[in-house]
């Protein structure tokens, strides 16, 4: 085996290594997230972002999150927002950033008049200017990773580390669940989504990280497996991670997996010729019978109850009322809003205590869409024409890049069942602005995920 495979399973066998041992010592988990920030700030500045080392640490901090968040290993719940944010800002210090990124500029001062309504209608408390905090600090994520990346060149062996780096970390958060819970049949009494297999923490965000995981290790399989053994590696490890996707009993970060794979395929698919798709086509029916395997060892395992879940029904097999386990209430209380304050919204986090006001509920959106027309008003749509457009209208002019639509959609299916509550979908939009080169050469070394 090359040294390139000898390094890959070292990067593995490592991260294996940091779930046991902030498994094992809960203390490790707040340490590891101090490091992981002063080390990724080090490194860039040590390296001047020469190689846009910035992205790899914003990244690697992206991937960690949910693991963090399960083990109870971040000093601020916000950690991965700011800490992506704060490595951005470093490769800007080195790098700079687009002078024509002009759709992300008018994208940030579209999020000011809800911000300045907000600091009006909300009450002064405390609490409620950390609700403003907490619902823009994605948005604003999101648009000054997109200032960045906006047509930055990029190799795609360097996106290609980017995306290893965002998915080393769940590796450890997969480890963790298994730790926290290595018997399945032993907690799955329902259909709901369920904290036990989820590492105690909430199943939603759990199962968006494990999406991105099964995405970047079918995408290795496919275009980064030079050696069997690695092939292999990335199977197995592509699998442990659907299973434990799938058990989480939230199906969100399941179906937005599968988008994205299907649209990297057909990405590859149109673009290749003679062998290369024979070869496709044989990974297409692996990749289908390795997905019915999981599949069916996971009903095992969960004594049919997966099956029920995914046809929307409860444990003993009856219809539920609500598709979307409540949340449509909050999609149609919020689109309420819009109906009631359409031009400039109700303010960032107001809808929250309107909410509880009318229906008692005390619960921040799941829905990023229905968010931004409540609280944005007309502003929040013009937003997100913004942010759905300009990658596609980008793409026209760098076809190379073939993970710019299944990017742009796992950021638009994931604001649709976990608004932006986790750094992801801001930072992994950011990267379909990219102007990715397969076969032009660069005088740049590539970047490292080490």
């Amino acid at each position: 085996m090359d040294k390139a495979g000898i390094k890959y399973i070292r990067l593995i066998l490592l991260h294996i290594g940091i779930a046991l041992a902030i498994f094992s010592v809960p203390l490790l988990g707040k340490l590891y997230s101090v490091a992981i920030l002063v080390a990724g700030i080090i490194y860039t500045v040590k390296k001047q972002n020469k190689n846009n080392e910035a992205l790899l640490v914003a990244a690697y901090i992206t991937g960690s999150e949910v693991l963090l968040r399960c083990t109870d290993g971040l000093f601020v719940y916000e950690f991965a927002k700011y800490g992506v944010v704060i490595m951005i800002l470093v490769g800007m210090f080195y790098s700079g950033f687009s002078k024509n990124a002009i759709p992300y500029w008018a994208y940030l001062l579209l999020l000011i008049p809800s911000v300045i309504i907000a600091t009006f209608v909300l009450n002064s408390s405390v609490e409620d200017r950390k609700i403003i905090s907490f619902v823009i600090s994605g948005p604003l994520c999101l648009g000054i990773c997109s200032l960045y990346t906006y047509q930055r060149k990029m190799t795609y062996q360097q996106i290609q580390n980017i995306l290893l780096a965002l998915a080393l970390p769940i590796v450890s958060l997969t480890t963790y669940l298994i730790l926290f819970n290595p018997s399945v049949k032993d907690v799955i009494t329902g259909t709901d989504s369920n904290g036990m297999t989820s590492g105690g923490f909430g199943p939603n965000q759990v199962s968006t990280a494990l999406g991105i995981g099964i995405f970047v290790f079918v995408t290795r399989a496919i275009l980064q497996s030079g050696k069997p053994v690695i092939l292999v590696l990335n199977i197995v490890i592509a699998s442990v991670i659907s299973f434990r996707g799938l058990v989480t009993f939230s199906r969100g970060g399941i179906f937005t997996a599968i988008t994205m794979i299907v649209l990297l395929i057909l990405g590859i698919y149109f673009r290749i010729h003679g062998k290369g798709k024979v070869k496709m086509n044989y990974f297409i029916i692996g990749t289908l019978l390795v997905a019915s395997a999981i599949w069916s060892y996971s009903i095992v395992q969960t004594n049919g109850m997966i099956e029920n879940r995914y046809a929307n029904k409860d444990a003993v097999g009856r219809v539920k009322e609500s598709k979307f386990t409540g949340r449509e209430e909050l999609a149609e209380s919020e689109l309420k809003a819009f109906y009631e304050n359409p031009l400039f919204g109700v303010g960032v986090g107001k809808s929250i205590e309107i909410r509880e006001a009318e229906t008692g509920v005390n619960a921040a959106s799941h829905n990023e869409i229905t968010r931004l027309l409540a609280e944005h008003g007309t502003l929040g749509i013009i937003i997100l024409l913004i942010l759905f457009i300009t990658p596609i209208f980008l793409h026209f002019d760098n076809k190379e890049n073939f993970f710019m639509f299944p990017i742009l959609f796992f950021w638009l299916l994931t604001i649709n069942h976990a608004a932006m509550r986790i750094a992801a979908p801001a930072f992994v939009y950011s990267l379909s602005l990219l102007k990715v080169y397969i076969n032009e050469p660069t005088k740049r070394k590539a970047v490292s995920p080490s």
